[in-house]
């Protein structure tokens, strides 16, 4: 894979304030569990490696089981997530596929039956948030250490 500029350390204004929103992120009441499950499966969809390595060592570190991480993109097909769970990795595959349909009438009528609306604005956030660093990292062949 051929070397690419190293944006995050190019404009180091831009840098900052991804990093602001992703401290930003810290201090919502998702717990790390879900936070990782978003970046997770945003990731797998966006097939970015280096965040994928990160996020899945980090949902270990929080308690994530092995199981659940081999079975996140099959995750409708398994009884190994809570609902809530599910309407999370809903919401982050239809707003990662934004495309596609968006995110629909139907998944966020559910959110609002499980989250507040400050709980759905940081789900969202976090999703953009995931799929923003996945376009750096993909854009710039960002290499696993």
């Amino acid at each position: 894979m051929s070397t690419r500029i190293k944006i995050l350390n190019a404009d180091s204004d831009s840098y900052q304030a991804m990093m602001n929103l992703e401290a930003t992120l810290q201090t919502t009441s998702l717990n790390n569990i879900q936070k990782e499950l978003i970046k997770t499966r945003a990731s797998q969809i966006n097939q970015c490696a280096f965040c994928l390595n990160m996020h899945t060592k980090d949902a270990l570190k929080y308690g994530e089981s092995a199981q659940r991480l081999f079975l996140l993109n099959a995750w409708r097909e398994t009884d190994l997530f809570t609902e809530e769970e599910k309407i999370i990795l809903a919401m982050t595959e239809e707003i990662t596929l934004i495309s596609m349909k968006g995110l629909t009438d139907e998944t966020y009528e559910k959110a609002t039956q499980y989250f507040d609306e400050g709980q759905i604005k940081s789900i969202i956030m976090a999703v953009i948030t995931i799929n923003m660093w996945n376009r750096i990292a993909i854009s710039t062949h960002l290499q696993i250490n």
